[in-house]
This record gives structure tokens, sequence and C-alpha cells, in this order.
């Protein structure tokens, strides 16, 4: 009896060791568990968190167009290129008036001062290039001295120009331009005395020769002497200044030098004329 009282505290005894045991253990492998996970969890606890990159602009995505509303092609935008727009007129127009000074031979019958009357067109073919046709009507008054050997106690002369001329464009401002122009002309020249008390038949002196009524030497017997009328060719030189007045209209000034030639008979004039061109 007394043996078996003493088997059973020796149980109890070894029971209690080995769960103590037990206990340790599972102490001990908790406690390296959490040693050995706890520096591997504090820095992630500790990281700042950075921020979220910006969308990168070549990566964001266009704009939603509107329902309804397509983008327009090239063949609906057109040509890309510009249309380049002219600096000049096709036709231009010009009129206006003036005086003639007389040069050469014509000087010595006929004063300065006589009116002149003129109009053209120009076919321009570039910004500095064209063709010019102009008419032109010049009053040739005659001097005392000339109706004094005609005489003559008055009379009426002038002359009708037709030229064509290339003409060349200078421009020099936005507002202010010049121009060179010359070529062929044609001249006819005409005039009457208001009477004369000359003899038909005598001889001719110098105003009747540039009269043109002289067929030889003599006046014509029969008095047509009185009138003149005759046909010249010949040239014609000139330029002139240009000033802008609006979009449509400009001032012109001009100076030209004619001269016409039949025979041995001569029209020398220089016409200064002022007028608008359009």
């Amino acid at each position: 009896m007394i043996r078996k009282f003493a088997t059973v505290p020796r149980l109890r005894v070894a029971l209690g060791l080995i769960l103590a045991t037990i206990l340790a253990g599972a102490t001990t492998v908790r406690a390296q568990q959490t040693s050995t996970q706890q520096p591997a969890d504090q820095p992630a606890a500790q990281q700042p968190t950075a921020p979220a990159p910006a969308p990168s602009p070549v990566q964001q995505q266009p704009a939603t167009q509107p329902a309804g509303v397509q983008e327009a092609s090239p063949e609906d935008i057109g040509p890309s290129h510009k249309i380049k727009v002219k600096g000049y007129k096709n036709w231009t127009f010009n009129a206006g008036g003036g005086a003639s000074l007389t040069n050469g031979n014509t000087a010595n019958f006929v004063r300065g001062g006589g009116g002149v009357v003129a109009a053209g067109v120009a076919r321009n073919y570039s910004k500095y290039f064209g063709l010019r046709l102009d008419f032109q009507w010049d009053n040739l008054p005659l001097r005392d001295s000339a109706l004094f050997q005609a005489q003559a106690p008055g009379a009426n002369s002038h002359v009708y120009s037709l030229s064509l001329d290339p003409i060349i464009n200078i421009p020099a401002t936005r507002t202010w331009g010049g121009y060179i122009l010359g070529g062929p002309s044609y001249y006819h020249r005409s005039g009457k005395l208001d009477s004369s008390t000359a003899i038909p038949g005598s001889a001719c002196n110098p105003f009747f020769g540039w009269w043109g009524s002289c067929s030889s030497v003599s006046l014509p017997i029969n008095g047509s002497f009185l009138k003149s009328s005759q046909n010249e060719f010949g040239e014609n030189f000139g330029f002139g200044l240009t000033h802008k007045i609006s979009d449509r209209f400009e001032l012109y000034a001009e100076f030209r030098d004619l001269h016409g030639k039949n025979n041995t008979v001569t029209t020398d004039l220089r016409p200064i004329t002022i007028g608008v061109r359009w």
C-alpha cells in the first residue's frame, strides 16, 4: 500500500516536468519568431509613401470630341499654299491736260504754252512692264513773226498724235512711283490762215516751207496755201511721276519729247501733262 502511494506522486512530478518542458519550448519558439519578423516589418511601416507620378503630356488621352463633330480632312481645308495677290492691274487708263514747249524748227513759228489734251490705255504684263497706247491733241499758237511772214491777221494750228510705247514702271514706295516710255509715233498736223495778202505763185518764205503749202519753191497758184495738212511719222520719249491717292486712282505728271518728220518738214514739241490714272 505504501509502495502504491509512493508511485503516484512520482507520476505527477513526471507529468509536471513534461508539461513545463513543452510550455518552455513553445515560449522559446514564439520569442524567436517575434524577433525574426519584427525587423522585416518595422522598416516597411516606417518607409514613407512616394506620391504617384503625374501623367506624361505624351501619355495624356486627347479630349473627346463632341458627338456629331468630325475632324476636317485636308481635302476640306484646301491647299496649304497661299494665293499670291497681284500687285498690278491688267489694264490702266489715263487722262490729263497741260501745255507744250516748242523745240527745233517748230520753235521759230510756234510759241510755247499751247494747250494739251491727252488720253491713253496701257496693257500691263507685270508690275514693271506694259504696253501703252496714247492719243494727244496739241494746240500750236503761231508767233507774231510767223503771222507777219504769212501776211495773215490770225490763224489756228494744231497736231494730233498717236503713239504706241513700251512702258517701264518703277515703284519707289507704296504711294510714289515713276515710269519711262518711248516708241514710234504718228502725227497729223493741220492749220488754217484767217486770210493772207500773199500773192499766189510768189516765192515761198521759211514759214510757208514749215507750213507745208509750198509744192516746190513758190506758193500754189490756186491759193490753197491758206490751209495746211500733212502727215508725219516719228518717235517720242518721255517719263513721269505718280502719286497714289486711293486704292483705285493716282495722280501723274509727265514730260515728253515728240518729233515728227515729212521730207524736210518737222514738228517738235515737248508737252507737259498732269492727269489721273486708274
